[in-house]
């Protein structure tokens, strides 16, 4: 059975969703389509505060996407220390930080050609 196509704007707006739920911060969306060695077309960056609400975003974005979409990671990774954990949507990929771990890496900084959307927090 093939799968069904998501529309990406329909799954990034459920991935923000999921994020802010459990209170995720500082929100940024990075546009890698016009990147020709981009591996995604969209990098959807967070961060918590501990381990403990990392670990939260990820379930709530999970869930969210699960139940709305009907859909799921391809894969992810880093839930064991969750510093930093990756979620696969195959065209969007998920970066769910530590603040202080974010800082250290600055994802954004590497993909300085990409367009960078910044959700503002709504609590």
């Amino acid at each position: 059975m093939a799968k069904k196509t998501i529309n990406n704007d329909v799954l990034l707006a459920n991935i923000i969703k999921g994020i802010e739920e459990v209170k995720g911060n500082d929100i940024s969306i990075l546009d890698l389509r016009d990147i020709d060695t981009a591996v995604c077309d969209y990098f959807v960056i967070c961060n918590g505060n501990s381990n403990t609400q990392v670990n939260a975003i990820v379930s709530s974005i999970q869930k969210t996407v699960s139940k709305d979409l009907k859909d799921k990671p391809w894969h992810v990774e880093g839930t064991d220390n969750a510093e930093w954990v990756l979620m696969d949507y195959v065209h969007i990929v998920v970066h769910v930080f530590q603040k202080h771990i974010r800082e250290y890496y600055n994802i954004e900084s590497l993909w300085g050609d990409a367009k960078i959307t910044t959700i503002e927090n709504k609590y």
